[in-house]
């Protein structure tokens, strides 16, 4: 099979195109045959040997996927030629990946595969983020940096299915058309987002932040804070990474909250299926529906890393296997 490898640490150029053997799937394990795959930015990191987990080239990224099913255990409850969504944690920049039935979820007819391989990472951790470490309640009025990434798209679409008013923070008018798109009630943009957010709400500030970028708009975040309000910490997409005054957690009684989906699902593999059937109702709806950026074929791999790598990502960036 055609797999993407990455063969030195490198960066994004250093990835090639090349064939493999078929993956062999463990007793219990589900082969699916990969129609898209999903880029993220770990897969990035990874490429640079900056991830938490640091693989020996060559090896094939790829985390989450969408295809069908080519064999599964008879326990699964999956079949060949189901339609799935997957979350292998590596090897989905592959023609057919295996992974734990754990991992492999229902995908809706309504969703293309293009548009279900935008779904495991980035929904199940706006999922975690907002529902459990943010305890978001219908009323409440989000605000969503990065709003028109991969993450941002989901986060606002989730937080809108949730109940929730969302304000997206973007660095261009062509990007705030995408967080408008994705279900934003107002965008902002990221040069002066705390007076406009002022102005937005009345001087209340906002309950929750959802911020995966990080860097230097992480003060005026805080500062955006209604009393009890919520900061979530996703990832730090900008490169640096902030460091708080707790005092400041003290004057409206606020709190910075991690957001470490990985490090909690990882010993509670259950937990994945739960979040699952949490949002299937929503795909199903088209209220959660990821919004594409951008299409790549497998041997556009790194044009695909590149993209996220200097953040010109609109929407989600896909890696097109086989055709829909």
């Amino acid at each position: 099979m055609r797999a993407v490898q990455v063969v030195s640490l490198d960066g994004p150029g250093a990835v090639r195109v090349a064939e493999t053997g078929d993956p062999r799937p463990a007793p219990g394990q589900v082969l699916v045959d990969v129609h898209a795959a999903g880029v993220t930015y770990p897969d990035v990191l990874l490429t640079r040997g900056q991830y938490q987990l640091r693989p020996e080239p060559p090896f094939v990224p790829g985390s989450e996927v969408a295809g069908t099913v080519r064999s599964a255990p008879g326990d699964s409850g999956l079949a060949p030629g189901d339609r799935v969504a997957a979350f292998p944690g590596f090897g989905g920049f592959a023609e057919r990946v295996a992974a734990d039935p754990s991992v492999v979820f229902p995908l809706p007819e309504r969703l293309s595969f293009t548009a279900g391989a935008g779904v495991p990472m980035n929904y199940l951790t706006v999922h975690f983020a907002l529902a459990r470490r943010g305890r978001l309640r219908a009323g409440e009025t989000v605000l969503v940096h990065g709003a028109a990434g991969g993450v941002g798209t989901a986060a606002v679409q989730l937080a809108r299915a949730l109940g929730a008013r969302v304000i997206a923070v973007v660095s261009t008018g062509a990007k705030a058309e995408v967080a408008r798109r994705a279900g934003a009630h107002e965008t902002v943009l990221a040069e002066g987002f705390r007076q406009s957010v002022a102005e937005l709400t009345g001087g209340r500030g906002v309950d929750v932040v959802l911020d995966p970028v990080g860097g230097d708009r992480f003060t005026d975040s805080l500062r955006s804070l209604a009393p009890e309000g919520r900061l979530l910490v996703v990832g730090f997409t900008g490169g640096e990474i902030p460091t708080v005054k707790v005092n400041r957690l003290l004057l409206n009684n606020i709190e910075v909250v991690g957001v470490g989906w990985g490090a909690f699902w990882l010993p509670r593999p259950e937990y994945l299926r739960e979040q699952w059937e949490e949002i299937l109702p929503h795909l199903e709806s088209g209220a959660l529906d990821p919004l594409v950026g951008s299409v790549h074929p497998l041997e556009g791999a790194a044009d695909a890393l590149r993209e996220l790598d200097g953040r010109g990502a609109a929407g989600k960036v896909v890696l097109r296997v086989r055709e829909d």
